[in-house]
């Protein structure tokens, strides 16, 4: 019997049917990332200072400028505001007292020789900035600053459970109904995101969001590279990822022209409401309905993908098989991922690559947002240089291999955030330029991960080590939050120095691992065993396996 791959060889690998589904499953990749990054601009931290009553009246009573009122009133204000005191303590004094001088005040408070004591921002804070954000609302600076980690921290702690929740429910009912139940989901969580007053709730329901978004996303993915035949899947794959950096190149925009979060966040989730179209707009994967035992809507699907790709389906191909029916005998367990020592050694280095890639790619945006520049811009630049990282994984995957652009696209990222460390702050468009680069090499790194893993575990266990190794992901973007907005106040840029540590020993690993260019992808843990002493090219096994086919 033929199998799906042969039938697609005859009705369109890549064709107007999957053209179409892959046109509208790239709008759901762009619409996921105010999810995942939308920190940057939901949480953007503005220049603050303590608000102390009655400094407004004198600085009008003495006439000064906004600066000299900062300098007189500020604790150890240097022109930026940029120490603790100057952000989180004021002078314990009261500025509305008679008698405080114009050109002293505190000297006509305190007397010579003595010093105003300092204490916390009692009421509030001055916030230098014309919209809003989560911090701005919600007062998230200081000894509440920890809890801006918290909000990001949620929706990939969100992350990690609802992928492996979202993925049994993608295979045990459909890739079609998961992605309309996430997308509902999704823009319910969003919307509630508008309307909920307190922060604990909107935590609670960013974390909601997470449970439902990615898998959404993942269920995206494996859809749109079911439909399509076998010489398209990585192609269209990386190209799924690329429609998430158009993304970024929107909400950046969006961000620009909305600087109010709530705003933002409901401009960014209705037009989400259009993907529940997709009922009517989108196939099921014919692959999950033959490897259920539906044939016959499997093969309505294939009928219907013939007459819109106007080619003929052959009279013979009345039936399909499941490809991969005869491994069903193996049950993957999560043993089998660490027993033999090239598949301990594969596990290990590819959940260690998946946990540095979240950490750099989420800790590096994070970073430019609270940089000192301007975010959009920085933020824009960053977001153009996914596309050249994306392209050069086109030309060299195949050329190349794996193993060495892998490697280089994370020594590059480690080396790049080591260069912006050490640049000085007022070189800031250098740092922005090494920035970008790192940035480059990571968006490299994080898309290569993702089909590198499917090909280093055998058949029967390939989801399950997918499923495992990709949950580092999430437990990184859980850390990074605390990694970069806490360590900042040490020093700025030391979240540098880890990101280049975690980069450089990441690329190093890479290179221990077999390379998988021009392999047939392993069928048992022996295979993967044996995987270094494999050398026959497999396109010509393929081609082998057609031809039996066919006599058959």
């Amino acid at each position: 019997m033929p199998t799906l791959d042969d039938i697609l060889e005859h009705v369109g690998e890549f064709d107007r049917f999957q053209k179409q589904t892959f046109f509208v499953l790239c709008l759901l990749s762009a619409a996921f990332t105010p999810v995942y990054v939308g920190v940057v601009f939901f949480g953007f931290i503005p220049e603050h200072r303590c608000f102390s009553p009655g400094v407004a009246e004198l600085s009008q009573r003495c006439g000064w400028s906004l600066e000299e009122q900062l300098n007189h009133t500020v604790p150890e204000w240097d022109g930026r505001g940029s120490s603790y005191n100057s952000r989180c303590r004021r002078y314990e004094a009261d500025w509305n007292a008679t008698g405080v001088s114009c050109t002293d005040p505190l000297g006509s408070l305190v007397g010579n020789g003595s010093t105003v004591p300092l204490a916390p921002c009692l009421d509030g804070w001055v916030y230098d900035s014309p919209g809003s954000s989560l911090v701005t609302e919600f007062d998230l600076v200081c000894e509440d600053s920890w809890k801006l980690d918290l909000f990001q921290s949620s929706v990939n702690a969100g992350f990690f459970i609802g992928s492996i929740n979202i993925g049994y429910i993608a295979d045990r009912f459909g890739r079609k109904f998961c992605l309309l139940t996430t997308i509902f989901a999704n823009i319910v969580c969003g919307i509630l995101l508008v309307f909920v007053p307190t922060y604990l709730w909107i935590v609670i329901i960013r974390f909601m969001q997470g449970l439902v978004s990615k898998g959404c996303w993942t269920a995206g993915y494996i859809l749109v590279t079911e439909v399509v035949g076998p010489e398209y899947r990585r192609t269209v794959g990386i190209l799924y990822q690329t429609a998430f950096s158009v993304g970024l190149l929107v909400f950046d925009a969006i961000a620009y022209a909305i600087p109010h979060w709530r705003w933002l966040q409901l401009t960014v989730t209705l037009p989400t409401c259009f993907f529940l179209l997709y009922y009517w707009c989108l196939p099921e994967s014919p692959r999950w309905l033959i490897s259920q035992g539906k044939n016959d809507k499997a093969m309505k699907i294939v009928s219907d993908m013939a007459k819109k790709n106007q080619k003929k389906m052959p009279s013979h191909f009345e039936d399909i098989k499941f490809e991969e029916e005869d491994c069903g005998k193996q049950k993957p367990s999560l043993i089998d991922l660490v027993r033999t020592p090239q598949m301990r050694k594969n596990t290990l280095i590819l959940m260690y690559n998946w946990f540095t890639s979240s950490v750099l790619y989420q800790g590096l945006i994070m970073h430019m947002g609270i940089a000192g520049g301007n975010m959009y811009l920085d933020f824009l630049y960053s977001a153009l240089v996914e596309f050249p990282a994306a392209f050069i994984i086109l030309v060299t995957i195949d050329r190349v291999g794996r193993r060495y652009p892998w490697a280089v696209s994370n020594l590059v990222a480690g080396a790049a955030c080591l260069v912006t460390a050490l640049i000085p702050e007022d070189i800031h468009w250098l740092k922005v330029i090494t920035a970008c680069i790192g940035r480059m090499g990571i968006t490299m790194a994080f898309e290569m991960v993702c089909f590198v893993n499917t090909e280093l575990y055998p058949t029967y266990i390939r989801n399950l080590g997918v499923m495992v190794c990709s949950s580092l992901c999430d437990v990184g973007g859980v850390i990074v939050p605390f990694i970069v907005y806490r360590l900042v106040e040490v020093w700025h840029d030391l979240p540098l120095i880890v990101f280049t540590v975690l980069g450089l020993i990441a690329g190093g690993l890479v290179l221990l691992l077999p390379e998988t260019k021009g392999r047939v992808l392993p069928e048992t843990v022996e295979d993967v065993e044996n995987f270094h002493r494999q050398s026959a090219p497999k396109a010509k096994k393929i081609y082998l396996h057609v031809k039996t086919a066919e006599h058959d």
